[in-house]
């Protein structure tokens, strides 16, 4: 496993999926795990114990409202956090801060234990910096990632000429 995804709750679910999905792109083995920081704090760090211990190399993290959980294991760990903001709605309703509290929540972290942040939701682009991270020690996901940049440039390419 060189990536391990943690959120805190189920209903987080569909928006962490994404991440899996790039990760499973790219060929990257991960597991992922639903573990609350303020309900079970002692399972948290049994785990991420466990994680290190199996190799893990970059954590990704989705936390909604207090979104303690990537803040929490950035305190518990070396290896780099990816935090993914999550904007928690109850079915039929808001929190009332469309995710702005989790982004800041994440974004804030004291001096010397950083969180790196993607964007309300970007559990994608979690994923894609955590394969750029793993880019630096890996050369055939170097390659990988070159091709699949390659490819977003060759579409932008074929349909930057438009007729209006």
């Amino acid at each position: 496993m060189k990536v391990a995804i943690f959120f805190g709750s189920k209903s987080d679910s569909e928006t962490m999926k994404k991440s899996a999905d790039v990760l499973r792109e790219f060929g990257v083995d991960f597991k992922a795990y639903i573990i609350s920081a303020h309900r079970a704090g002692a399972l948290l760090t049994k785990t991420l114990k466990q994680v290190e211990a199996d190799g893990c190399e970059v954590i990704i993290a989705g936390a909604g409202l207090a979104a303690a959980l990537p803040g929490v294991i950035a305190g518990q760990t070396v290896l780099p956090v990816v935090g993914v903001p999550l904007e928690c709605i109850n079915p039929g309703k808001s929190n009332g801060l469309a995710g702005v509290d989790s982004l800041l929540s994440i974004v804030q972290m004291p001096p010397q234990i950083p969180v790196a942040t993607v964007g309300i939701g970007g559990a994608k682009n979690a994923a894609y910096l955590a394969v750029e991270i793993l880019a630096i020690k890996y050369p055939e996901l170097r390659e990988k990632l070159l091709a699949f940049r390659k490819k977003l440039y060759e579409d932008c390419e074929k349909s930057s000429e438009i007729d209006l």
